[in-house]
């Protein structure tokens, strides 16, 4: 790095906050510890002039930027790739929230904020922030946006693109968009906003965002059902929908293989019913009354799936405590999978009508292609989102597996995503991982307009390049 750039950075953010020499795995390693790049130095900007002073800086200089909340993220999106070349922007330290404003039902919160923090800011003033994944306690708001993430909840509050009002972006000039508006209409021209969620740090820099809050439910209520098979998992879904109405606020699925995985490498948990049944689901029931109504619907509709065959069996928490348990077997999930190996994941999405014809058809294709492999598939069947892994058979070698086979499982089931015209990013973004695969499986139209609005905003590429598309 220059003296000069070196130099303007550390005038920026303080000497402290530009960190060029030591470990800095915690930047330039992946979550998933597949791959590791070399920054040429790490900034961690305490302020949104900050952020935008830095990206002159480096736009001056013509070094790109990837910009990095909690580095979560399962797609290599978020980190420097190996050329030593790349500055990564570090909003750890803008951790703010900023302001709540109770009768509009938002709060207005720095990129930097974890997660967890803004649900438990949110429910000490009496209100819900609804977006929940696995990484809660480490992600940041601003990378949860970046790739417009999904988590548990998505079926009642949608992803974090619906829970977003407004944004503060800094621009790939160095310039500050403050569109921190806290208003559900405003039709005044092209949404801004949505350029920006989901763009994966391509576009411009995140630094705050207006966020929706929702009065927090009277009651809260977990199920966890045994059934037959993926069908009746989907049976059981319009059930809960037309039982539940809005109350329906999760609705995920699990394979038994993806539980026995759980009950092999955490022995201290307890499963429940999974061994006499292909397929669980796990239920939540969020009610605005009381309790007693809340449970009141889950027994009607417990009732009616027995009726009709679709639940073998079922169990209903009967305290917070033991939802959270049978919530905690559903998260352990892909540690359980990474204790046995490693293995191809996928984060799929399909119309949720045709998901049980998709799972048969592609278990079959790879049992065919590769006799032995193990299915991990489990996920989100509410909005129609799996996560659709794929492990080395049993007594094979999980590294060789994935050096060997890795391309040539994704491009069996990425084929047979696209036969089914379902996505092959469902919450988890493109990244770098994905990015030769979105070139095979989007339009060229979707292609030559997604290139030309990089173009636009970012038209020296120094933006995350590499990631989401290429220009």
């Amino acid at each position: 790095m220059s003296h000069d750039l070196q130099g303007s950075l550390r005038s920026i953010a303080g000497a402290m906050n530009v960190l060029v020499d030591g470990d800095l795995s915690a930047y330039e390693l992946d979550w998933r510890k597949r791959s590791r790049g070399k920054a040429l130095a790490v900034v961690r900007p305490a302020s949104t002039s900050e952020v935008a002073a830095v990206v002159k800086a480096c736009a001056a200089a013509g070094v790109s930027i990837v910009t990095q909340g909690g580095n979560t993220g399962l797609v290599g999106g978020s980190i420097p790739d190996d050329s030593g070349q790349q500055v990564v922007l570090s909003l750890q330290r803008m951790n703010t929230v900023r302001s709540m404003d109770a009768a509009n039902l938002t709060m207005t919160v720095d990129a930097g904020c974890i997660l967890q923090n803004l649900q438990d800011t949110a429910e000490k003033a009496g209100f819900l922030f609804p977006l929940s994944l696995a990484a809660e306690g480490s992600c940041t708001i601003g990378g949860n946006l970046a790739t417009n993430a999904g988590g548990t909840q998505v079926v009642r509050y949608g992803n974090a693109r619906d829970l977003c009002l407004g944004l503060e972006v800094v621009t790939a000039q160095g310039e500050i968009w403050h569109g921190l508006s806290g208003l559900r209409k405003d039709n005044t021209g092209y949404d801004l906003r949505d350029l920006f969620v989901g763009s994966e740090g391509t576009l411009g820099i995140i630094t705050a965002a207006t966020l929706k809050l929702y009065p927090m439910p009277a009651a809260r209520l977990t199920a966890w059902a045994a059934v037959p098979s993926m069908e009746h998992a989907v049976t059981l879904l319009g059930l809960a929908h037309k039982h539940l109405g809005a109350g329906l606020t999760g609705f995920e699925v699990m394979g038994q293989f993806a539980l026995s995985l759980v009950a092999k490498h955490y022995p201290q948990q307890r499963v429940p019913l999974w061994q006499d049944a292909p397929y669980c689901v796990l239920l939540e029931n969020s009610d605005h009354e009381s309790e007693s109504h809340a449970r009141t619907q889950f027994e009607s509709l417990l009732e009616t799936a027995f009726d009709n065959g679709c639940v073998q069996d079922a169990v209903v928490a009967e305290n917070l405590s033991q939802a959270s348990q049978l919530w905690h077997v559903r998260e352990s999930i892909p540690l359980a999978q990474a204790e046995e190996g490693l293995n191809i994941k996928h984060d799929v999405s399909i119309a949720v009508s045709r998901i049980p014809e998709f799972v048969a058809t592609t278990d079959a294709l790879l049992q065919a292609a590769i006799p032995g492999v193990r299915l991990v598939n489990f996920g989100h069947l509410g909005d129609g989102n799996l996560h659709y892994n794929v492990q080395a058979p049993a007594d094979g070698d999980s590294k060789a597996f994935l050096r060997e086979l890795e391309a040539d499982v994704n491009t069996l089931v990425y084929d047979s995503v696209a036969r089914f015209e379902g996505s092959i990013s469902a919450e988890h973004g493109v990244g770098s991982l994905k990015l030769d695969k979105l070139e095979h499986h989007k339009s060229p139209v979707a292609l030559g307009m997604m290139r030309a609005i990089k173009q636009a905003l970012d038209p020296h590429g120094l933006m995350n390049p590499g990631r989401v598309v290429r220009v």
